[in-house]
């Protein structure tokens, strides 16, 4: 094993630790929980250890990287995870890796996926990315679609040509009032679901919960939590 498998393998199994710990204490069982590794500025050979380790869940947040990333990594048992702001013209290359994105947060969005999705003969997941620190029909700092427009912007989703509705997503807010709060945060993205799946049953995804919240997203009820640094270290600085 090299130096830096054997670091992947040692964060791998702490944060594992974290997430069962957290299953534990919130009387959920491990498998409720699945860990997606955000291998975000880091290498395909990251990508292909972690692979080897047992991981089988990435998430890019910038198509520049992940297309090429995706691509050399392309013979792996891999469900990739696009997470980041995701601009209409980005949108041809990721539908045509992307298992799922994440980050649905526009009508425009939307359309355009379904668009690509149909001309590469896939079928993306969708998750809504939900902006707690939005007013009810404002957009957030960080992107993300305000609670009072979920409904509508599901119907889109649910309705588009190779698009399904998963679920929904959200980055704990720093401004606003959940600011500081991220137990709170992923409790209110929680009742956001149940409101969600009373008319889309099958929409039981509830992505939430970063490397240094994790437990209160596992606390809160999240399905899937992204977790980056935990794992592959602290990331050197993008120029």
């Amino acid at each position: 094993m090299t130096d830096r498998k054997d670091e992947l393998a040692t964060n791998l199994a702490k944060v594992e630790r974290r997430i069962a710990d957290a299953c534990a204490a919130a009387g959920r069982g491990r498998g409720d929980v699945t860990l997606i590794v955000v291998t975000k500025t880091y290498p395909a050979s990251d990508v292909r250890m972690l692979a080897e380790l047992g991981v089988r869940h990435v998430a890019e947040n910038r198509d520049q990287d992940a297309a090429p990333k995706a691509a050399a990594c392309a013979d792996l048992p891999l469900t990739w995870h696009f997470v980041g702001q995701l601009q209409t013209n980005k949108v041809r290359s990721v539908a045509g890796y992307a298992d799922f994105v994440q980050s649905v947060d526009r009508s425009k969005l939307v359309t355009a996926l379904s668009k690509e999705a149909v001309r590469a003969g896939r079928e993306l997941g969708c998750l809504l990315q939900v902006a707690l620190d939005a007013g009810e029909s404002e957009r957030g700092e960080r992107g993300g679609v305000a609670p009072g427009g979920i409904e509508e912007l599901a119907g889109l989703v649910a309705g588009a040509l190779g698009l399904r509705l998963d679920g929904l997503m959200t980055v704990a807010p720093l401004t606003g009032e959940y600011a500081g709060r991220e137990q709170a945060a992923f409790e209110r993205l929680m009742d956001l679901s149940t409101d969600l799946r009373r008319s889309h049953p099958a929409a039981t995804m509830v992505s939430a919960g970063m490397s240094a919240d994790l437990e209160q997203a596992v606390a809160a009820g999240a399905t899937h939590v992204r977790v980056g640094s935990a794992v592959l270290g602290v990331r050197p600085r993008l120029g």
